[in-house]
């Protein structure tokens, strides 16, 4: 009786919830370290945007089935454009909700097109650097 055998697919899985994580603690330094390190605001503003499209992406890949690789990048673009959307709705329980930490990082608080710009840019990076943690085989890995 051996290991079960584990599909490779599971291992894409892990990865791109690695990068996910790797992504989210990227954003949340940029934020929060941004302007101690000398960043501009533009770096520190829409590179968080940028990193947020490439966190939805990377999350939504690892949870999509595999047979549906390439509509993952669709899908977060979706949840981006909806999201950016969601900041023109205002109503007492959500603006509070907004007004959180949380609420702030989710679901952003003023409505910008350069964000949906920035969504789209961090999905497709991620979207192409998805592609070479799925080509890497699990023999290969450390």
């Amino acid at each position: 009786m051996g290991l079960p055998r584990v599909s490779p697919s599971y291992f894409t899985r892990i990865r791109l919830l690695a990068a996910a994580i790797v992504v989210i603690v990227c954003g949340l330094c940029l934020r929060r370290f941004g302007y101690d390190v000398g960043l501009p605001f533009v770096a520190v503003k829409y590179g968080g945007s940028v990193l947020w499209g490439a966190m939805v992406f990377l999350l939504l890949a690892a949870v999509f089935p595999s047979g549906w690789r390439g509509h993952e990048a669709q899908a977060a673009i979706l949840v981006a454009i909806a999201v950016e959307f969601i900041r023109l709705v205002h109503f007492p329980a959500l603006d509070a909700f907004r007004s959180t930490t949380a609420g702030a990082l989710l679901l952003g608080r003023v409505f910008s097109p350069w964000n949906i710009v920035c969504y789209i840019a961090g999905i497709v990076a991620a979207f192409f650097m998805a592609g070479r943690l799925s080509r890497v085989s699990p023999s290969s890995s450390p």
